[in-house]
């Protein structure tokens, strides 16, 4: 039988190609959503932000949220990070849900995908793997930050090198870009089969 909205969740190490892999699956023509941006979207609802403001002190200043400044808090504090999680996280899922309730398949960017349990929330995983050596190239290139600093985020996620990947799509981002958008377009055909989407 056909199965209608099935969410694809996309995730990986810092640096692995997730953004990549989210942009060739958007060039042909799938609603892609990003944690990420429905995050900042979030920050300037005006409801949300007065939220996030009631817990935080000093974080609002005319109606909007001080990124920087809430990022120096909950960094520096693990339960400020939870509490802040607890409010973002469930608003975060809850409008990626909404965005992709019309899509019969859509794939959303979740960075933290395994370290905060969402996979339940989605009907299939692809996880970019990359050797940490291109992935701490790829981040010091593009964030312009040292290899140490680089080197600390991936510790701080999940040891992609030590995980059972079996029951998730792995998507190997080990060559240029033309083969991963080969691979991506291989791994959709995949999907498709599986779940029955023609």
């Amino acid at each position: 039988m056909m199965q209608n909205n099935i969410k694809i969740a996309i995730t990986g190490g810092i640096g692995s190609g997730k953004s990549t892999v989210a942009r060739f699956l958007c060039k042909l023509g799938y609603a892609v959503v990003s944690c990420d941006q429905t995050y900042s979207e979030l920050l300037n609802d005006a409801e949300f932000a007065n939220k996030i403001g009631e817990e935080f002190d000093g974080v609002l200043s005319d109606g909007e949220i001080d990124r920087k400044k809430l990022a120096e808090i909950v960094f520096n504090d693990e339960k400020q990070l939870l509490k802040l999680n607890s409010i973002t996280h469930p608003a975060i899922m809850n409008a990626v849900s909404e965005k992709l309730r019309d899509c019969k398949l859509g794939f959303c960017e979740v960075p933290l995908l395994f370290e905060n349990g969402f996979e339940s929330l989605f009907n299939g995983v692809i996880v970019v793997l990359r050797s940490e050596s291109e992935r701490i190239n790829a981040v010091v290139k593009r964030d312009g930050i040292d290899t140490e600093s680089v080197k600390k985020r991936i510790n701080s996620q999940i040891n992609y090198n030590n995980f059972d990947f079996a029951k998730y799509y792995a998507l190997h981002n080990d060559g240029n870009l033309d083969k991963l958008e080969r691979s991506t377009e291989d791994l959709l055909k995949k999907i498709k089969k599986e779940f029955k989407i023609f």
